[in-house]
């Protein structure tokens, strides 16, 4: 094995807990690698990934995070690549080509692409020896990234006949591992934890002032400004704020969040990669799929979200093994906006009613579903929906099947006449009725997939089959849009008020589950042993010893919160000055939970169709309790104030 990685990778010796983990895999089975930040994780797929005789699939809840492991490969000459959406149309090709006639050993996707009705078709064809799941915590609603869409792997993994999974991550308690062992079968004996402590990163837990953490920021990036350095923050405005204040003080910082669009957003994560940029000042959107191995700190400007969260967030310095600084500027002040945003992820029970209303009246077994619009028209944001389809598929209402495109569309770049040229007899005429479907606007050509298999009595398939032919041989410029989740609908005769509370509890409890994480946090950060000792425990590693000497509470002693700003009495407003108006734009969209959620600052769809956000009242209440907001409410509109 030791060979085989200097051949391929130039490497001497593996690193702790990597060759049990390929031993496994070698060996025909499946496995999981939880290893620290920047510990070699990617290793445990590349060199099998040479070594196996068919494809290595890798998912990704960020591609970003691919880059570097792919320009890694590339640079040792293994035939490696990714699928997204910046490629042009011939490389796309020449990609799935190189993956189907197995000239490819590994091909990163993101965890979506698997609803791509095109690569569906493709991956069919394709061998695969492997199916790695980068950022596997991603599957288990315990952790702290859960993706709905990662709970769909499972039966993509049996659909696509793949035997072998790995799973990496760096960060999961030991009921996230149950979890991501039990969905993907990976036998818990074959999961290898070599533990998340870091000896070179010195944690810092600072008691500041909200008023005082400009300037407290200010002295300590001033210190060493040439150091890379991430700041993170809560809101998009705070990054922005902090990004100008730095900027005025000649710290050469941009803001980074997900405002802003990808072209900025790329711009600023290259510039801060290649070292153009020193200081990013950002929300969580920043950080995934940065692998700079020189980050000298990390300072939490606001409070994380979790231990998980600030684990992963402090993870990103020190990748080179030197000493690095990780510090938190801590106060109580911001803890209510932390519990809001997790607050206004709750659906109202409603909203829950209404899409099982929609199941349960559906005219047949076969659903399809448009994401983005049913997510607004029932006012539950996306991420939630999801996972609330996911739940119903769970209580066995409904079962995912594909997802299709609803427009598919091209160029031509030969005459439909010499496209039609090139076939013969029935085939002709089904590329005819195709051509005689497809209606030209301007450049695109829209096809009209209904009308052919109505006037052609052609399936689906032949046509899409069709489609991808013409396009491999550069006929045409092919491309897909407006994505359709296809659902079976297993029973109908369900009871709607006893599933609409049993749903509405699963969030409540999601919802108490992330309040307590933060109370942990916190309990965490005012620690009365050693911080790096703690964190290592919490994770489930005995580090064999009380005291590390890089922490804070190493050096000076215990840490202690305080609230340094007091907020003044919900009772000094005016309810009506302050309500009135939105109260007046809502009209049947009202709720007690709706008006909580909009002087909260939580963004929701209804919001958007209702163009109340420019309202000066959004977000009055952010830094105030949801719950305290919420009772507040309850008391003037039942008159009881």
């Amino acid at each position: 094995m030791e060979n085989q990685l200097q051949r391929y990778f130039g490497f001497t010796s593996f690193r702790k807990g990597q060759k049990e983990v390929i031993t496994k895999i070698m060996d025909g089975e499946s496995a999981a690698a939880i290893f620290p930040t920047g510990a070699g994780k990617s290793l445990c797929y590349q060199l099998p990934g040479v070594l196996l005789p068919n494809l290595t699939l890798v998912v990704s809840p960020l591609l970003s995070l691919m880059k570097d492991q792919l320009d890694f490969l590339i640079k040792h000459n293994i035939s490696a690549a990714r699928l997204d959406s910046t490629l042009e149309r011939d490389e796309y090709n020449e990609i799935i080509g190189k993956a189907i006639h197995g000239e490819l050993k590994i091909l990163m996707i993101s965890v979506e692409r698997f609803k791509n009705e095109r690569f569906r078709y493709n991956l069919e064809k394709m061998k695969i020896s492997l199916l790695v799941i980068d950022e596997a915590h991603c599957i288990s609603e315990w952790g702290h990234n859960f993706r709905p869409e990662y709970l769909k792997l499972p039966s993509y993994q049996k659909e696509f006949g793949v035997k072998q999974v790995l799973l990496l991550t760096a960060t999961a308690t030991e009921q996230v591992v149950e979890d991501m062992c039990l969905k993907l079968n990976v036998p818990r004996e074959n999961v290898k934890i070599t533990g998340s402590y870091r000896e070179n990163l010195f944690l810092q837990i600072s008691p500041v002032s909200e008023s005082g953490k400009n300037d407290y920021l200010l002295r300590r990036i001033s210190k060493l400004p040439k150091d890379p350095a991430i700041v993170y923050v809560t809101l998009q405005k705070t990054a922005e704020k902090v990004s100008e204040l730095l900027c005025s003080n000649n710290i050469n910082a941009h803001y980074y969040h997900a405002g802003m669009n990808n072209l900025e957003r790329d711009l600023i994560q290259n510039d801060f990669m290649t070292g153009k940029l020193d200081c990013v000042v950002a929300t969580i959107a920043f950080g995934m799929g940065i692998d700079k191995k020189n980050i000298r700190r990390v300072i939490h400007y606001d409070l994380p979200k979790s231990i998980e969260s600030y684990s992963q967030e402090i993870g990103r310095s020190g990748r080179d093994g030197e000493s690095s600084f990780c510090e938190v500027l801590a106060n109580r002040d911001n803890i209510n906006i932390l519990e809001n945003f997790i607050y206004g992820d709750t659906p109202e029970k409603r909203s829950i009613n209404n899409l099982l209303k929609k199941i349960k009246q559906n005219n047949g077994l076969s659903w399809e579903v448009r994401i983005k619009t049913l997510s607004n028209d029932l006012n539950i944001r996306i991420l939630p929906f999801k996972t609330l389809l996911v739940y119903l598929g769970l209580e066995g209402i409904i079962s995912p099947r594909y997802t299709y495109f609803d427009q598919y569309s091209f160029k031509y770049n030969r005459t439909p006449g010499e496209i039609a040229g090139n076939f013969e007899g029935e085939r002709k005429g089904f590329v005819e009725a195709i051509i005689k479907n497809s209606s030209t606007k301007k450049t695109w050509t829209y096809v009209d997939i209904s009308g052919i298999q109505s006037n052609y009595n052609a399936d689906r398939k032949r046509i899409i089959t069709a489609l991808e032919y013409f396009e491999e041989k550069g006929w045409i410029e092919l491309q897909a849009k407006q994505a359709v989740e296809v659902y079976s609908i297993n029973t109908q005769s369900f009871d709607m008020e006893s599933l609409t509370e049993k749903m509405y509890n699963l969030f409540k409890l999601r919802e108490e589950q992330g309040i307590k994480k933060i109370h942990e946090m916190i309990a965490f950060f005012e620690s009365d042993s050693c911080i790096s000792v703690k964190l290592a425990e919490y994770f489930g590693e005995n580090l064999s010893k009380d005291n590390c000497g890089h922490c804070s509470y190493c050096k000076t002693g215990k840490a202690v919160m305080v609230k340094s700003t007091e907020l003044i009495s919900l009772s000094n407003f005016n309810f009506r000055e302050i309500t009135g108006e939105v109260i007046g734009k809502m009209g049947d969209r009202f709720s007690l939970l709706n008006l909580t959620k909009f002087l909260c600052g939580i963004n929701t769809p209804v919001f958007g169709k209702l163009r109340i956000k420019r309202l000066s009242s959004f977000g009055i209440f952010e830094r105030y309790s949801f719950l305290d907001v919420k009772n507040w409410i309850s008391k003037h509109e039942t008159g009881e104030e």
